[in-house]
């Protein structure tokens, strides 16, 4: 939900500028390219830094897997889930073996927009649940780490965090 996520950065006057960008394309802008929209430069800047977060947050939730495996606290890590859910996530396709054909074969089905609509909600969410079926959560069964998730499997990563 790209409009929430720039909401809660107090960024949502530029909701528009994302709604005509892929997931992809939001995840490489550069400041020289927000210049060039007429993004000021403290938002600008702001951006950058959250796609940058963005970017880290299949490491983050590393982190906090092996954190809740020690026994630590699960404050901090469930403070994270939830700031973490409210912010874009790619669904995650292990069909394809890079994510430029993955976008190629999403941009096929859907319209290439962050923002989506209403008429496509059934059937994204029709997706998200062949997805899951068809991808098997290693590691949510049991207290070990299980077999490691692919690099980019943001939501099947999370999930086992959730299970942990």
């Amino acid at each position: 939900d790209v409009p929430a996520w720039l909401k809660s950065l107090r960024l949502h006057k530029y909701a528009a500028l994302f709604s005509q960008m892929t997931y992809e394309e939001m995840m490489a802008l550069t400041e020289c390219q927000l210049e060039a929209q007429n993004v000021t430069k403290g938002a600008r800047h702001k951006i950058v830094i959250s796609i940058q977060k963005l970017k880290e947050r299949q490491n983050l939730l590393k982190s906090l897997e092996g954190d809740i495996l020690e026994g630590g606290n699960l404050r901090v890590p469930l403070q994270e889930l939830h700031q973490m859910i409210l912010t874009p996530i790619k669904a995650y396709s292990s069909q394809n073996s890079s994510t430029e054909d993955h976008s190629r074969d999403v941009d096929s089905h859907h319209p290439s927009s962050l923002m989506g609509s209403d008429s496509q909600g059934s059937d994204c969410k029709d997706s998200a649940a062949a997805g899951m079926q068809q991808h098997h959560l290693p590691g949510c069964e049991g207290e070990s780490g299980g077999a490691p998730l692919p690099e980019g499997d943001l939501p099947g990563q999370f999930t086992r965090v959730m299970g942990k």
